[in-house]
């Protein structure tokens, strides 16, 4: 186990390093100088060629690769002249609102998906069965910026149940409670997609292993089918739902880009937003570095977790 997981870390540094360079030569094909853009419509040759100079774009792309993989690796990801201060103090906030998101959204989906894919599975090619896939795949092939508007009239304007926009009441900010309330929506929003993927796996595995001999066994022994159910054919069935949820999580990274702008909530999609639209190159790259880490991470916790759940795995 200890060296399957040492094996996982170190493939893990070269997709890192691949990450990096795609990251950083994505921005460098945005049409247009950043000098210029930051000079604005008035620059002269010789500002834009000072600014190039201070700011090393008159660098071999390599050295300038170079250097800003030095600076990211020390949490230093430039400096973003549209906001006035280091791009780190700009995401580091945006990044806590974002796991809030993506957290709340996963345990959400996760909790959905489950549930409604153990109630299809346990009535398979019932009426039941059919509403649960339809209503998953119905709801979880909405764009997400659909459905959080839909969402937003239903529940904000219609309704007044809950808020439409932000994390907390700003003439009265409430607490946890306050945050639960703004929560709801970008949540549910973000957590639509991925919640009716983990319906279909779910059910999808259960079917499967309950057709397996030893379930057949363990129900000639006498056993009652709740015991069946929880001790064989789920714990069965686990993996694969491990592994369809730990990837909707990294998912979840960039689905709630769509909700965080619908309903303004002030995450690192919503950064990544506004960013890209002022062309704020160090704010877009630190985001879209930040994103693409915590996907590669997750997926590597992902396997160690199936590792764990399946022992035919790790016995190999």
């Amino acid at each position: 186990m200890i060296a399957y997981v040492a094996r996982r870390l170190l493939q893990v540094v070269p997709v890192l390093v691949g990450v990096s360079v795609v990251v950083f030569l994505t921005m460098k094909l945005v049409p247009g100088d950043q000098a210029e853009a930051l000079l604005g419509p008035q620059a002269t040759p010789e500002g834009v060629a000072q600014i190039r100079r201070t700011l090393g774009l008159d660098q071999p792309l390599y050295v300038q690769y170079a250097r800003w993989a030095w600076r990211a690796m020390h949490g230093d990801f430039g400096y973003s002249w549209n906001l006035g201060r280091p791009a780190i103090e700009v995401l580091l906030p945006k990044i806590v609102n974002t796991v809030i998101l993506g957290v709340a959204s996963f345990v959400l989906a996760v909790a959905l998906g489950v549930t409604g894919g153990v109630a299809a599975a346990g009535r398979s090619y019932s009426w039941v069965d059919r509403a649960s896939v339809g209503l998953g795949v119905l709801v979880g092939n909405a764009p997400p910026f659909w459905l959080g508007l839909v969402l937003v009239f239903v529940f904000a304007v219609v309704l007044g149940i809950f808020p439409s926009e932000g994390i907390h009441d700003l003439r009265n900010p409430g607490g946890l409670a306050d945050l639960l309330r703004h929560l709801a929506l970008p949540a549910l929003t973000t957590a639509a997609a991925p919640g009716a993927i983990i319906l279909r796996q779910v059910r999808a595995s259960i079917i499967d292993t309950r057709h397996q001999d030893f379930v057949k066994v363990a129900y000639a022994k006498g056993l009652l089918g709740r015991a069946v159910f929880w001790r064989h054919i789920f714990r069965v069935a686990l993996p694969p739902i491990i592994t369809i949820a730990g990837l909707q999580l990294g998912y979840l990274m960039g689905g709630a880009i769509f909700s965080e702008v619908v309903f303004a909530w002030p995450g690192l999609g919503l950064q990544l937003y506004l960013a890209v639209t002022a062309r704020d190159l160090a704010v877009v790259q630190g985001a879209v570095l930040f994103i693409a880490i915590a996907f590669v991470m997750i997926n590597m916790i992902v396997d160690i977790l199936v590792m764990l759940a399946n022992p035919r795995l790790r016995a190999t």
